[in-house]
């Protein structure tokens, strides 16, 4: 099953990102937990050791500039590959965690951001990659909307999951979000509701996003108190559960 998970910033994307991989894992599935906010806080939400020193493949310069045939990433190339040699990297750069693998992507860090360049090929490239080959389970953090999604691999994510805090901006990118997936003809898209707190936001976004919500967490004081790192208590255990199942049965 391949995931793909976004939302408004700060809606809590690395979160569930976190809770469905850790699930998954539970369940003995081999997971690939793919980091691409540029926030990179996904290794510290999983509590992997030493998450904070990871290096992102973004910045691995050298090893980019020689998969893409460029002499240096320091000035635009006039031509580079465009289809680098990708399918060593998930094994050369992970860091494991139980089932679950995680690589870290990081920032692209130029003056356009969404600029042709070499080190964005590489990395939607080796996306790509992880979407339609790979066997395992593909959860990816994804940068608010749709960014790194080519029209192919949009196709072959299996599920498309944008995460909706209940109050008007944030259903406002959601809904805004869920368009530019249709538009690249992404099939299943749901949605998960965040930071729950009463019947009443359940109600507010039952409204807005006309019951396409396959699940709801809860507003978590234990995640809080440990500062975003993901600690399973019972409830949140049973909530996340339940969005796992309703993917299961929605991916048989």
């Amino acid at each position: 099953m391949k995931i793909a998970i976004t939302g408004k910033g700060g809606s809590g994307k690395t979160t569930i990102t976190a809770g469905l991989s850790l699930i998954f894992d539970q369940d003995n599935k081999e997971v690939i937990a793919v980091d691409c906010d540029p926030d990179t806080n996904l290794g510290l939400s999983l509590g992997i050791p030493g998450a904070e020193n990871i290096v992102p493949i973004s910045e691995m310069k050298e090893m980019i500039a020689k998969r893409t045939g460029v002499e240096s990433l320091d000035r635009p190339p006039t031509f580079f590959k465009i289809n680098p040699k990708v399918d060593d990297i998930p094994d050369k750069f992970s860091v494991k965690l139980n089932n679950i693998r995680l690589l870290v992507m990081g920032k692209v860090d130029k003056a356009a951001g969404g600029c042709m360049c070499p080190e964005n090929t590489f990395i939607k490239s080796l996306i790509s990659h992880l979407v339609l080959s790979k066997e395992q389970v593909v959860i990816l953090d994804m940068v608010a909307g749709t960014e790194h999604l080519g029209r192919a691999t949009a196709r072959s994510v299996d599920v498309f999951l944008i995460i909706v805090e209940p109050n008007e901006i944030s259903v406002f990118t959601a809904l805004r979000i869920k368009k530019l997936a249709k538009q690249l003809e992404i099939k299943k898209i749901y949605f998960i509701g965040n930071k729950i707190q009463s019947r009443k936001d359940k109600d507010f976004l039952n409204q807005k996003i006309n019951n396409d919500i396959i699940g709801y967490i809860s507003l978590n004081k234990t995640l809080q108190s440990n500062r975003g790192k993901f600690i399973f208590d019972k409830p949140l255990s049973k909530e996340f559960r339940e969005i796992y199942q309703n993917l299961i049965r929605s991916n048989p």
